[in-house]
């Protein structure tokens, strides 16, 4: 079943496995974002890589990963909550029009001056309150390989990553290596048979190629690659689209902007145009609509989230 995370562990405890295909959550985030093909890929990369990670998250709350810098692209962005319901935007530079066969760094940091973002955002956050935030360099030619560096150097997580996307689906593939009893000096130690696992393991997963993932539900893919093993399976988790963008938080915004500049901006345009600027997903307002916005309503009204629209 496609647009779930399947989720394994090797009969020692020591390997975390696990694996997704998104078809229908993709399409869905892809509906109201033109996007060129390179740019799709990229971003899709991201989105697996998002649903990976959050799947292992011990609080209820989101992970936002972020890629920017000085390229034709300016930004992408992915976030994913711990119910694993994610919403993903990437932004151009006005007017940039990226190779087909551009690479991330290429696309992202042609100065050396990009910056990959790890944001975990805890729903009980407090007012005030920072969540946590790590940012480092742009290094790695893939997202796999940046989210790779990452872990290892951030989190102290030996962490091996595939990723696949196109238009039609994007999927991942994550084998993470379990932290192991510590010593009295408090380093880690594993047993000789769970190093065994490890590379068990990741060679089993180098064989996957890129094409295999990307076309191949996780059901399929797991017996394919670990046919031979006694793997622990953990309960699947549906994966979701949602962004909260809706009409209602759009009429809210544009109550807060007043009648008369919504009056201008319909005496100039004949409606009102406003697309999320999250998702994309485009709201119109024709004269009826605008003139029932300030019906028995005042300008007090705020508009949570309004931030996200444009």
């Amino acid at each position: 079943m496609n647009d779930t995370l399947k989720k394994y562990l090797t009969a020692d405890r020591s390997t975390r496995i696990q694996a997704l295909r998104l078809t229908q959550a993709w399409q869905t985030g892809l509906a109201h974002q033109d996007l060129p093909p390179v740019l799709v890929g990229l971003l899709g990369e991201l989105v697996a890589a998002s649903a990976l990670l959050a799947g292992n998250i011990k609080f209820d709350g989101s992970v936002i990963l972020q890629l920017q810098g000085n390229g034709p692209v300016r930004l992408v962005m992915v976030e994913c909550t711990s119910t694993l319901d994610l919403r993903a935007t990437a932004h151009l530079r006005e007017g940039a029009c990226p190779p087909p066969d551009a690479t991330l760094q290429d696309l992202l940091n042609p100065d050396g001056q990009g910056r990959f973002m790890v944001m975990l955002d805890p729903s009980t956050r407090q007012a005030g309150a920072t969540p946590y935030q790590g940012i480092v360099p742009l290094e790695g030619d893939t997202v796999a390989a940046i989210l790779e560096h990452y872990m290892k150097h951030s989190e102290q997580l030996d962490t091996q990553l595939w990723l696949a996307a196109d238009a039609q689906a994007c999927a991942g593939l994550l084998l993470q290596r379990m932290p192991g009893e510590s010593s009295p000096s408090g380093t880690p130690t594993r047993a000789e048979d769970t190093e065994s696992s490890w590379t068990h393991c990741t060679t089993l997963a180098e064989t996957l190629k890129h094409e295999e993932l990307r076309t191949t539900d996780a059901d399929t893919l797991i017996r394919r690659l670990f046919w031979e093993d006694d793997l622990l399976v953990f309960p699947e988790q549906t994966v979701r689209w949602h962004c909260p963008c809706s009409r209602e938080r759009v009429a809210n915004m544009l109550r807060t902007l007043g009648r008369e500049e919504v009056e201008d901006i319909l005496a100039e345009q004949g409606h009102v145009h406003i697309d999320c600027n999250f998702c994309g997903q485009p709201y119109d307002f024709d004269a009826v609509d605008c003139a029932a916005l300030f019906t028995d309503s005042t300008d007090s009204l705020h508009a949570p989230g309004s931030d996200m629209l444009h």
